[in-house]
Protein backbone atom coordinates (compact mmCIF):
# COMPACT_ATOMS: atom_id res chain seq x y z
CA UNK A 1 0.00 0.00 0.00
CA UNK A 2 2.65 2.21 0.78
CA UNK A 3 4.13 1.69 -2.57
CA UNK A 4 1.25 2.20 -4.43
CA UNK A 5 1.15 5.57 -3.07
CA UNK A 6 4.34 6.33 -3.18
CA UNK A 7 3.85 5.81 -6.78
CA UNK A 8 1.21 8.19 -6.99
CA UNK A 9 3.33 11.34 -6.02
CA UNK A 10 5.98 9.92 -8.24
CA UNK A 11 6.09 13.07 -11.12
CA UNK A 12 4.99 10.59 -13.60
CA UNK A 13 1.42 9.62 -11.76
CA UNK A 14 0.72 13.48 -12.55
CA UNK A 15 1.31 13.70 -16.24
CA UNK A 16 -0.99 10.57 -16.88
CA UNK A 17 -3.64 11.89 -14.20
CA UNK A 18 -3.56 15.35 -16.30
CA UNK A 19 -3.48 13.67 -19.34
CA UNK A 20 -6.61 11.31 -18.73
CA UNK A 21 -8.81 14.49 -17.36
CA UNK A 22 -7.45 16.56 -20.52
CA UNK A 23 -8.96 13.43 -22.98
CA UNK A 24 -11.86 13.29 -20.64
CA UNK A 25 -13.07 16.86 -21.04
CA UNK A 26 -12.04 16.53 -24.85
CA UNK A 27 -14.65 13.79 -24.94
CA UNK A 28 -17.52 15.91 -23.42
CA UNK A 29 -17.44 18.52 -25.41
CA UNK A 30 -17.55 16.11 -28.49
CA UNK A 31 -20.63 15.07 -26.83
CA UNK A 32 -22.12 18.10 -26.27
CA UNK A 33 -21.42 19.21 -29.91
CA UNK A 34 -22.75 16.63 -31.36
CA UNK A 35 -26.09 16.97 -29.19
CA UNK A 36 -26.55 20.71 -30.64
CA UNK A 37 -26.05 19.72 -34.04
CA UNK A 38 -28.52 16.63 -33.59
CA UNK A 39 -31.08 19.13 -32.28
CA UNK A 40 -30.45 21.65 -34.83
CA UNK A 41 -31.09 19.10 -37.54
CA UNK A 42 -34.69 18.44 -36.30
CA UNK A 43 -35.91 21.91 -36.13
CA UNK A 44 -39.33 22.30 -37.65
CA UNK A 45 -39.11 24.70 -41.23
CA UNK A 46 -41.53 27.65 -40.99
CA UNK A 47 -45.13 27.26 -43.27
CA UNK A 48 -45.68 29.57 -45.81
CA UNK A 49 -49.05 31.22 -44.89
CA UNK A 50 -51.26 32.83 -47.33
CA UNK A 51 -52.62 36.28 -46.74
CA UNK A 52 -55.61 37.13 -44.79
CA UNK A 53 -58.43 36.81 -46.77
CA UNK A 54 -56.93 34.81 -49.48
CA UNK A 55 -58.20 31.05 -50.15
CA UNK A 56 -56.31 28.01 -49.51
CA UNK A 57 -54.62 26.27 -52.36
CA UNK A 58 -57.08 23.68 -53.33
CA UNK A 59 -56.24 20.12 -53.81
CA UNK A 60 -55.46 18.96 -57.46
CA UNK A 61 -58.35 17.54 -59.51
CA UNK A 62 -58.22 14.76 -61.02
CA UNK A 63 -58.25 15.16 -64.31
CA UNK A 64 -61.59 13.32 -66.04
CA UNK A 65 -61.88 11.87 -69.98
CA UNK A 66 -63.76 15.45 -70.74
CA UNK A 67 -61.07 18.27 -70.06
CA UNK A 68 -62.77 20.39 -72.35
CA UNK A 69 -65.96 21.15 -70.20
CA UNK A 70 -66.31 24.41 -68.65
CA UNK A 71 -65.69 23.68 -64.19
CA UNK A 72 -69.17 21.99 -63.42
CA UNK A 73 -70.47 21.85 -66.94
CA UNK A 74 -72.25 18.98 -68.48
CA UNK A 75 -70.32 16.12 -69.73
CA UNK A 76 -72.90 15.54 -72.42
CA UNK A 77 -75.08 18.20 -72.00
CA UNK A 78 -77.51 16.99 -74.38
CA UNK A 79 -77.97 13.53 -72.26
CA UNK A 80 -77.33 14.87 -68.89
CA UNK A 81 -77.97 17.71 -66.76
CA UNK A 82 -75.11 19.93 -64.35
CA UNK A 83 -74.90 20.00 -61.12
CA UNK A 84 -73.17 23.01 -60.13
CA UNK A 85 -72.98 26.56 -62.32
CA UNK A 86 -69.90 27.50 -64.52
CA UNK A 87 -67.94 30.06 -62.94
CA UNK A 88 -69.19 33.16 -63.54
CA UNK A 89 -67.10 36.88 -63.60
CA UNK A 90 -69.22 39.17 -61.18
CA UNK A 91 -69.10 42.74 -62.40
CA UNK A 92 -67.37 45.25 -60.12
CA UNK A 93 -70.10 47.65 -58.70
CA UNK A 94 -67.54 50.64 -59.08
CA UNK A 95 -67.19 52.88 -62.10
CA UNK A 96 -70.03 51.63 -64.07
CA UNK A 97 -70.56 53.96 -67.00
CA UNK A 98 -74.23 54.48 -68.52
CA UNK A 99 -74.18 54.19 -72.14
CA UNK A 100 -75.67 56.42 -75.00
CA UNK A 101 -79.44 56.83 -74.93
CA UNK A 102 -80.16 54.61 -78.50
CA UNK A 103 -82.64 56.51 -79.45
CA UNK A 104 -80.64 59.17 -82.39
CA UNK A 105 -77.33 57.09 -82.90
CA UNK A 106 -77.85 56.73 -86.03
CA UNK A 107 -78.74 60.35 -86.83
CA UNK A 108 -75.51 61.17 -84.60
CA UNK A 109 -73.46 58.80 -86.73
CA UNK A 110 -74.81 59.48 -89.47
CA UNK A 111 -71.73 61.32 -91.08
CA UNK A 112 -69.64 58.88 -90.98
CA UNK A 113 -71.29 57.12 -93.33
CA UNK A 114 -69.59 59.95 -95.88
CA UNK A 115 -67.66 57.04 -97.47
CA UNK A 116 -71.04 55.67 -98.60
CA UNK A 117 -71.97 59.04 -100.51
CA UNK A 118 -69.24 57.80 -103.34
CA UNK A 119 -72.06 55.96 -104.84
CA UNK A 120 -74.26 58.82 -104.81
CA UNK A 121 -71.91 61.36 -105.80
CA UNK A 122 -71.29 59.01 -108.86
CA UNK A 123 -75.12 57.79 -110.01
CA UNK A 124 -76.38 62.09 -109.45
CA UNK A 125 -72.92 63.18 -111.68
CA UNK A 126 -74.38 61.00 -114.76
CA UNK A 127 -78.05 61.68 -113.92
CA UNK A 128 -77.32 64.84 -114.12
CA UNK A 129 -76.17 65.11 -117.68
CA UNK A 130 -79.48 65.25 -119.24
CA UNK A 131 -80.04 62.96 -122.07
CA UNK A 132 -78.43 60.15 -121.22
CA UNK A 133 -77.00 57.52 -123.80
CA UNK A 134 -75.74 54.04 -123.26
CA UNK A 135 -72.34 54.86 -122.46
CA UNK A 136 -74.02 57.02 -119.16
CA UNK A 137 -76.17 54.09 -118.28
CA UNK A 138 -73.22 51.62 -118.21
CA UNK A 139 -71.49 53.86 -116.02
CA UNK A 140 -74.25 53.95 -113.55
CA UNK A 141 -74.57 49.89 -113.64
CA UNK A 142 -70.74 49.93 -112.47
CA UNK A 143 -70.96 52.26 -109.56
CA UNK A 144 -74.29 50.14 -108.32
CA UNK A 145 -72.24 46.80 -109.07
CA UNK A 146 -68.49 48.14 -107.28
CA UNK A 147 -70.97 49.25 -104.48
CA UNK A 148 -72.04 45.68 -103.92
CA UNK A 149 -75.33 45.97 -104.63
CA UNK A 150 -75.30 42.87 -106.25
CA UNK A 151 -76.63 41.91 -109.85
CA UNK A 152 -80.43 41.57 -109.22
CA UNK A 153 -80.68 44.67 -107.06
CA UNK A 154 -78.68 45.92 -110.00
CA UNK A 155 -81.02 45.48 -112.35
CA UNK A 156 -84.09 46.70 -110.41
CA UNK A 157 -82.89 49.80 -109.58
CA UNK A 158 -81.54 50.73 -113.25
CA UNK A 159 -85.11 49.96 -114.75
CA UNK A 160 -87.12 51.99 -112.29
CA UNK A 161 -84.56 54.94 -112.66
CA UNK A 162 -84.70 54.98 -116.58
CA UNK A 163 -88.61 54.43 -115.82
CA UNK A 164 -88.72 57.21 -114.12
CA UNK A 165 -85.91 59.62 -115.91
CA UNK A 166 -87.56 59.00 -119.05
CA UNK A 167 -91.24 59.62 -118.28
CA UNK A 168 -91.10 62.72 -116.07
CA UNK A 169 -87.79 64.29 -118.29
CA UNK A 170 -86.33 65.08 -114.99
CA UNK A 171 -83.08 67.63 -115.32
CA UNK A 172 -83.40 69.34 -111.97
CA UNK A 173 -80.95 68.14 -110.04
CA UNK A 174 -83.42 68.15 -106.48
CA UNK A 175 -85.34 66.00 -108.66
CA UNK A 176 -83.27 63.53 -109.57
CA UNK A 177 -81.73 63.29 -106.05
CA UNK A 178 -85.46 62.43 -104.51
CA UNK A 179 -85.90 60.17 -107.26
CA UNK A 180 -82.76 58.16 -106.67
CA UNK A 181 -83.36 58.21 -102.79
CA UNK A 182 -86.86 57.42 -103.05
CA UNK A 183 -85.57 54.25 -105.45
CA UNK A 184 -82.97 53.22 -103.11
CA UNK A 185 -85.41 53.32 -99.92
CA UNK A 186 -87.43 50.80 -101.74
CA UNK A 187 -84.59 48.55 -102.05
CA UNK A 188 -82.98 48.59 -98.59
CA UNK A 189 -86.80 48.01 -97.29
CA UNK A 190 -88.02 50.71 -95.03
CA UNK A 191 -91.08 48.01 -94.16
CA UNK A 192 -88.97 44.96 -92.63
CA UNK A 193 -88.86 44.34 -88.96
CA UNK A 194 -86.15 45.55 -87.91
CA UNK A 195 -86.34 45.25 -84.05
CA UNK A 196 -85.10 43.00 -82.32
CA UNK A 197 -86.68 39.76 -80.49
CA UNK A 198 -86.66 40.52 -76.69
CA UNK A 199 -89.66 39.55 -75.52
CA UNK A 200 -89.45 36.76 -72.89
CA UNK A 201 -90.61 33.18 -73.78
CA UNK A 202 -93.57 31.03 -71.46
CA UNK A 203 -92.21 27.33 -70.98
CA UNK A 204 -93.98 25.46 -69.14
CA UNK A 205 -95.43 28.42 -67.20
CA UNK A 206 -92.10 30.03 -66.43
CA UNK A 207 -90.65 33.13 -67.79
CA UNK A 208 -87.17 32.74 -69.62
CA UNK A 209 -84.76 35.42 -70.81
CA UNK A 210 -85.00 35.99 -73.93
CA UNK A 211 -81.75 34.32 -75.84
CA UNK A 212 -79.42 35.86 -78.11
CA UNK A 213 -76.48 33.72 -79.98
CA UNK A 214 -74.12 35.67 -81.79
CA UNK A 215 -72.28 34.02 -84.71
CA UNK A 216 -70.04 35.13 -88.04
CA UNK A 217 -66.66 34.48 -89.04
CA UNK A 218 -62.77 35.70 -87.98
CA UNK A 219 -61.73 39.07 -87.63
CA UNK A 220 -65.36 40.51 -88.25
CA UNK A 221 -65.48 42.22 -84.49
CA UNK A 222 -68.31 39.77 -82.97
CA UNK A 223 -67.12 39.68 -79.23
CA UNK A 224 -66.43 43.93 -79.89
CA UNK A 225 -70.31 43.55 -81.13
CA UNK A 226 -71.52 41.33 -78.16
CA UNK A 227 -70.26 43.90 -75.97
CA UNK A 228 -71.67 47.08 -77.39
CA UNK A 229 -74.54 45.28 -77.94
CA UNK A 230 -75.37 44.61 -74.53
CA UNK A 231 -74.38 48.35 -74.04
CA UNK A 232 -77.75 48.74 -75.77
CA UNK A 233 -79.44 46.87 -74.07
CA UNK A 234 -78.25 48.08 -70.64
CA UNK A 235 -79.33 51.83 -71.51
CA UNK A 236 -82.55 50.32 -72.22
CA UNK A 237 -82.99 49.21 -68.67
CA UNK A 238 -82.68 45.16 -69.55
CA UNK A 239 -80.83 42.57 -67.03
CA UNK A 240 -78.47 40.89 -68.68
CA UNK A 241 -76.05 38.19 -68.65
CA UNK A 242 -73.04 37.08 -71.30
CA UNK A 243 -71.74 34.01 -72.22
CA UNK A 244 -68.12 33.75 -73.46
CA UNK A 245 -68.44 30.72 -75.89
CA UNK A 246 -65.20 31.27 -78.11
CA UNK A 247 -63.14 29.05 -75.81
CA UNK A 248 -60.92 29.04 -78.62
CA UNK A 249 -59.21 32.19 -78.42
CA UNK A 250 -57.25 32.67 -75.33
CA UNK A 251 -57.99 36.67 -74.48
CA UNK A 252 -62.01 36.31 -75.79
CA UNK A 253 -63.56 35.43 -72.29
CA UNK A 254 -61.37 38.19 -70.87
CA UNK A 255 -62.15 40.84 -73.61
CA UNK A 256 -65.71 40.31 -72.87
CA UNK A 257 -65.32 40.17 -68.99
CA UNK A 258 -64.43 43.62 -69.84
CA UNK A 259 -67.19 44.90 -71.89
CA UNK A 260 -69.03 43.08 -69.04
CA UNK A 261 -67.60 45.03 -66.17
CA UNK A 262 -67.56 48.35 -67.73
CA UNK A 263 -71.89 48.24 -67.34
CA UNK A 264 -72.45 46.05 -64.41
CA UNK A 265 -72.76 42.53 -66.37
CA UNK A 266 -71.67 39.32 -65.37
CA UNK A 267 -69.83 36.94 -67.90
CA UNK A 268 -70.78 33.00 -67.28
CA UNK A 269 -67.26 31.54 -68.87
CA UNK A 270 -64.94 28.41 -68.11
CA UNK A 271 -61.89 28.14 -66.48
CA UNK A 272 -60.33 25.74 -69.12
CA UNK A 273 -59.22 26.75 -72.50
CA UNK A 274 -60.46 24.67 -75.18
CA UNK A 275 -63.78 23.90 -72.99
CA UNK A 276 -66.53 22.20 -74.99
CA UNK A 277 -68.29 25.98 -76.43
CA UNK A 278 -71.86 24.37 -76.40
CA UNK A 279 -71.21 23.12 -72.26
CA UNK A 280 -70.46 26.67 -71.67
CA UNK A 281 -73.35 28.48 -73.61
CA UNK A 282 -75.67 26.24 -71.85
CA UNK A 283 -74.39 27.00 -68.68
CA UNK A 284 -74.77 30.91 -69.93
CA UNK A 285 -78.39 30.07 -69.95
CA UNK A 286 -79.21 28.15 -67.58
CA UNK A 287 -77.64 30.80 -65.10
CA UNK A 288 -79.72 33.45 -66.72
CA UNK A 289 -82.04 31.15 -66.29
CA UNK A 290 -81.77 31.36 -62.61
CA UNK A 291 -80.95 34.71 -62.28
CA UNK A 292 -84.64 35.87 -63.91
CA UNK A 293 -82.77 38.14 -66.14
CA UNK A 294 -84.17 39.69 -69.42
CA UNK A 295 -81.45 38.71 -71.59
CA UNK A 296 -78.52 35.97 -72.22
CA UNK A 297 -76.16 37.24 -75.50
CA UNK A 298 -73.95 34.34 -75.89
CA UNK A 299 -70.57 34.53 -77.98
CA UNK A 300 -69.04 31.96 -79.93
CA UNK A 301 -65.78 31.16 -81.31
CA UNK A 302 -65.20 32.92 -85.12
CA UNK A 303 -64.78 30.35 -87.73
CA UNK A 304 -64.77 30.33 -91.69
CA UNK A 305 -67.86 29.17 -93.65
CA UNK A 306 -65.72 26.12 -95.31
CA UNK A 307 -65.32 24.12 -92.51
CA UNK A 308 -68.44 21.77 -92.24
CA UNK A 309 -67.07 20.32 -88.75
CA UNK A 310 -67.20 24.08 -86.83
CA UNK A 311 -70.40 24.74 -88.61
CA UNK A 312 -72.08 21.55 -87.66
CA UNK A 313 -70.44 23.00 -83.99
CA UNK A 314 -72.48 25.80 -84.16
CA UNK A 315 -75.50 23.89 -84.94
CA UNK A 316 -75.31 21.92 -81.39
CA UNK A 317 -74.28 24.78 -79.59
CA UNK A 318 -78.05 26.08 -80.86
CA UNK A 319 -79.66 22.94 -79.88
CA UNK A 320 -77.84 22.74 -76.44
CA UNK A 321 -78.83 26.32 -75.53
CA UNK A 322 -82.61 25.53 -76.42
CA UNK A 323 -82.56 22.73 -73.42
CA UNK A 324 -83.13 25.65 -71.17
CA UNK A 325 -84.78 28.57 -73.08
CA UNK A 326 -85.75 29.00 -76.69
CA UNK A 327 -82.93 30.89 -78.87
CA UNK A 328 -85.00 34.61 -79.18
CA UNK A 329 -82.29 35.92 -82.30
CA UNK A 330 -79.27 34.46 -84.06
CA UNK A 331 -77.02 37.19 -85.32
CA UNK A 332 -74.67 36.96 -87.91
CA UNK A 333 -71.79 39.65 -87.34
CA UNK A 334 -70.52 40.58 -91.09
CA UNK A 335 -67.98 43.16 -91.84
CA UNK A 336 -69.15 45.34 -94.80
CA UNK A 337 -66.12 45.73 -96.00
CA UNK A 338 -65.89 42.17 -97.31
CA UNK A 339 -68.24 42.71 -100.01
CA UNK A 340 -69.44 40.07 -101.88
CA UNK A 341 -67.61 37.56 -100.13
CA UNK A 342 -69.29 38.82 -97.07
CA UNK A 343 -72.69 37.14 -98.60
CA UNK A 344 -71.45 33.71 -98.99
CA UNK A 345 -70.62 33.64 -95.57
CA UNK A 346 -73.94 34.57 -94.91
CA UNK A 347 -75.71 31.85 -96.56
CA UNK A 348 -73.45 29.32 -94.73
CA UNK A 349 -73.73 30.61 -91.67
CA UNK A 350 -77.78 31.53 -92.17
CA UNK A 351 -78.44 27.25 -93.52
CA UNK A 352 -76.52 26.24 -89.96
CA UNK A 353 -78.14 28.37 -87.70
CA UNK A 354 -80.92 29.77 -88.88
CA UNK A 355 -79.55 33.63 -88.52
CA UNK A 356 -82.39 35.88 -87.56
CA UNK A 357 -80.84 39.57 -88.54
CA UNK A 358 -77.17 40.86 -89.67
CA UNK A 359 -74.79 42.85 -87.89
CA UNK A 360 -73.01 44.87 -90.21
CA UNK A 361 -69.47 46.29 -88.87
CA UNK A 362 -66.98 48.84 -90.23
CA UNK A 363 -69.76 50.30 -91.85
CA UNK A 364 -68.11 53.54 -91.97
CA UNK A 365 -64.67 52.50 -93.77
CA UNK A 366 -66.76 51.31 -96.32
CA UNK A 367 -67.43 51.84 -99.97
CA UNK A 368 -69.47 49.32 -100.89
CA UNK A 369 -72.66 50.26 -98.86
CA UNK A 370 -74.97 47.82 -101.49
CA UNK A 371 -74.21 44.88 -99.19
CA UNK A 372 -76.90 46.66 -97.03
CA UNK A 373 -79.49 45.40 -99.82
CA UNK A 374 -77.36 42.28 -101.10
CA UNK A 375 -77.36 40.71 -97.96
CA UNK A 376 -80.84 41.37 -96.86
CA UNK A 377 -81.61 39.92 -100.22
CA UNK A 378 -80.09 36.70 -100.31
CA UNK A 379 -81.11 36.00 -96.71
CA UNK A 380 -84.55 37.23 -96.55
CA UNK A 381 -83.88 39.06 -93.35
CA UNK A 382 -82.89 42.65 -92.25
CA UNK A 383 -79.80 44.09 -91.23
CA UNK A 384 -81.05 44.83 -86.93
CA UNK A 385 -77.53 46.77 -86.38
CA UNK A 386 -74.62 48.81 -87.99
CA UNK A 387 -71.08 49.22 -86.75
CA UNK A 388 -70.28 52.98 -87.57
CA UNK A 389 -66.79 53.72 -85.33
CA UNK A 390 -64.41 52.33 -82.98
CA UNK A 391 -66.14 53.94 -79.94
CA UNK A 392 -68.15 52.23 -77.23
CA UNK A 393 -71.66 53.36 -78.00
CA UNK A 394 -70.92 53.50 -82.04
CA UNK A 395 -73.08 50.61 -82.48
CA UNK A 396 -77.02 51.91 -83.67
CA UNK A 397 -80.10 50.17 -84.85
CA UNK A 398 -80.01 50.67 -88.66
CA UNK A 399 -82.12 53.10 -90.26
CA UNK A 400 -83.27 52.90 -93.37
CA UNK A 401 -84.27 56.42 -94.02
CA UNK A 402 -80.85 57.61 -92.49
CA UNK A 403 -78.85 55.26 -94.46
CA UNK A 404 -79.71 56.10 -97.61
CA UNK A 405 -80.22 60.15 -96.57
CA UNK A 406 -76.48 59.94 -95.98
CA UNK A 407 -75.71 57.63 -99.50
CA UNK A 408 -77.81 60.93 -101.56
CA UNK A 409 -77.56 63.73 -98.74
CA UNK A 410 -73.94 63.40 -99.07
CA UNK A 411 -73.86 64.15 -102.86
CA UNK A 412 -74.70 67.44 -102.63
CA UNK A 413 -71.12 68.52 -101.29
Amino acid sequence: MDAFISSLQSPWAVVIALAVAVLIGVLIRVAVTSRRRSSDDVTPQPQVQAPAGAPSEAPAETPSDDTDQPRAGPIDVAESTPEESAPVDAAPTSSIERPEPVRGRMERLRERLASSGSLGRAILGVLSRGQLGAADWEEIEESLLIADLGLEATDTLMEALKRRVAVESVTDEARIREILREELLALVGPDMDRSLNLERPEVDGATKPAVVLMVGVNGTGKTTTVGKLARILVAEDKSVILGAADTFRAAAADQLATWGERVGVDVVRSDREGADPASVAFEAVREGVDRDVDVVLVDTAGRLQNKSTLMDELGKIKRVMTKQAPVSEVLLVLDATTGQNGMKQAEVFAEATGVTGIVLTKLDGSAKGGIVVSVQRALGVPVKFVGLGEGADDLAPFDPASFVDAIVGSAQG
